[in-house]
């Protein structure tokens, strides 16, 4: 099928209703012809939306229109194609279903390409549309293994560029920038993306350096190298991350970005001296320009949870809190509140530290460090913005504390976070942190928190019977029947040969009712203040674990890692 180009897209943004930039596309047009790089030049110059321009030309090809990035991929469609045709040609195989390989291409009207494809991959192709810049980012992500890892991590220790001795600053700094160092570094964050980790853990040893990935909440090491070698990465980490790499005395913090095709990839690093080198930590953000979100309905919370969250969220005023320990979804949990108030009639302002999503219709403000724009800063400002709905990142000292409450108090529903173990806990913790209990109890209407329990890959999923006493120790109070079955992963490909791939969060939700709110006043115990939220149906969170292993969804061992074994009382 011969290619349509420009003339056919330029006549589809014709039918276009209310299309300003008509003329200006037909300039690009002029300069770029029947080429895939007018559609990417139509995106960069913000004429057109990225998925519009996209499918667009799509529809001028005859074909469907993939995100890479928002597409299945699967391993036996990499297999398919090797990674040296696959940089050629700009393709790279998606998935395979009813014998067929849907190839995403920069060149989808190719008949010839599309044959030869076909002939190498030993399989029917169905090709479909996608970004050269997109493709090609794929391909570094998908094709990325540990054993390729390894082999670059062994050519660059065989190099000769770690033979000189010594390796003061200047040295460094020059051999942070080179090729070699900067493509290993890409492959240990693409391997990690590709194994959806959340965290990067490059760490020195006695005798040699590690690389460790968290992956569904469980650290997993990836592979080990040379400790010649491990300067030059942390310092190469902390060019990209605008740290001082002539100071290795004292912990740094600092970020980078890296573009993945037309998305951008956001990460949090934190470094800190160790016994035998520095450690590196780098956090993987989510990527900015992703439109997929969680929304609460499909974030698998249960119903006794989800329908009265629900109705807090749609409170005018007063503070919800989600609480959680580091990377337990508590920001997803947060913008899935938002979206249920999201509308043009609501104005939402948040205050993050990052700004991990944007939300269209939210306007979103970062704080930073470096100017001193802290939370309690942004807040007061954010306060003369008149805001309906405010979303605090994290609640981290006493201003900040009280400008929420303050807020709560005059008529703004705020949400926003607090690292407690349990949510009858986030209570008491804005009284420790200075906060007086008469304002914390009128302004604080519920309290959610959340862990998150690695999920059991349904791909290698299977029943088994757990032994009677574990049976009784989880659920002797529920008078559990015996032949209920209980599953787990077996381990196989697909999720590594863990048993585990996804991860599944699970609740406990404190309503703050007028007998809580006289207990906060009187400056009651913890203790109390669950008791009396055990009234009105709060139960712990290890009660909503135990429903998702019932469910199929996770086990009993991830319960019990993230859980501890108190029930209310």
């Amino acid at each position: 099928m011969e290619n349509p180009g420009s003339s056919a897209f330029l006549d589809r943004l014709r039918q276009l209703p209310r299309f300003d930039y008509l003329d200006d596309v037909a300039a690009l047009a002029s300069r770029h012809g029947h080429n895939v790089s007018l559609v990417q030049a139509t995106i960069d110059e913000k004429f057109l939306a990225k998925d519009d321009a996209c499918r667009y030309w799509a529809d001028t090809l005859n074909v469907a229109y993939v995100d890479p990035f928002a597409s299945v991929i699967t391993d036996e469609a990499i297999e398919r194609i090797p990674v040296e045709v696959a940089r050629k040609i700009r393709a790279i195989g998606l998935y395979v279903l009813n014998g067929v390989l849907t190839v995403a291409m920069a060149d989808p009207g190719n008949q010839e390409l599309i044959r030869r494809v076909g002939q190498i991959a030993q399989i029917p192709v169905s090709p479909v549309f996608a970004l050269p810049r997109e493709i090609e980012d794929a391909i570094a992500i998908h094709y990325c293994t540990e054993q390729g890892l390894e082999e670059s991590l062994g050519q660059l220790e065989r190099s000769q560029l770690f033979d000189r001795p010594g390796m003061v600053a200047e040295k460094l700094s020059a051999l942070a920038e080179n090729n070699a160092l900067v493509q290993v570094l890409d492959e240990i964050v693409h391997y990690a993306m590709r194994e959806r980790a959340t965290d990067i853990h490059i760490e020195a040893q006695e005798t040699q350096c590690r690389i460790r990935y968290r992956v569904d909440g469980n650290l997993r090491e990836i592979l080990t190298y040379s400790r010649k070698l491990h300067r030059a990465l942390i310092s190469r980490i902390k060019i990209l991350s605008n740290l001082n790499i002539a100071e290795s005395r004292f912990p740094q913090d600092g970020r980078f970005s890296m573009q993945v095709g037309t998305q951008t990839a956001n990460f949090r690093v934190s470094t800190i001296p160790s016994a035998y080198g520095e450690k590196a930590v780098i956090r993987i953000l989510a990527m900015t320009g992703k439109k997929t979100m969680l929304t609460l309905d499909k974030m698998m919370i249960s119903q006794t949870i989800l329908q009265p969250f629900r109705r807090l969220v749609q409170n005018p005023n007063g503070i919800i809190f989600v609480t959680g320990p580091t990377g337990s979804g508590k920001t997803t949990t947060l913008y899935a509140a938002l979206h249920e108030i999201n509308s043009p009639a609501v104005n939402i302002s948040t205050i993050e530290d990052p700004i991990e999503i944007q939300l269209a219709g939210v306007n979103q403000s970062q704080v930073n460090a470096n100017i001193d724009l802290k939370f309690a800063n942004l807040l007061r400002s954010l306060l003369r913005q008149d805001p309906d709905a405010i979303l605090i990142g994290e609640i981290r000292d006493l201003e900040t504390a009280k400008i929420a409450t303050e807020a709560a108090l005059t008529g703004h529903i705020v949400f926003a976070t607090l690292h407690t173990n349990t949510a009858p806990q986030a209570i008491t913790r804005l009284i420790e942190i200075g906060v007086e209990p008469y304002m914390v109890a009128p302004s604080v209407i519920g309290v959610l928190a959340q862990r998150l329990a690695a999920r059991i890959c349904e791909a290698c999923k299977e029943t088994y019977q757990p032994s009677r006493e574990t049976l009784l120790r989880y659920f002797q109070e529920e008078g559990l029947s015996a032949d209920v079955p209980f599953y787990r992963g077996r381990g196989c490909p697909a999720c590594r040969h863990t048993g585990y791939k996804g991860r599944v969060a699970f609740h406990e939700l404190v309503l703050i009712t007028e007998e809580i709110r006289s207990l906060i006043s009187e400056g009651r115990s913890v203790q109390e203040i669950t008791r009396a939220a055990a009234k009105v149906g709060y139960k712990p969170l290890r009660y909503d674990g135990l429903k998702k292993v019932l469910l199929g969804l996770t086990t009993l061992d991830e319960i019990e890692q993230n859980t501890s074994f108190e029930w209310a009382t």
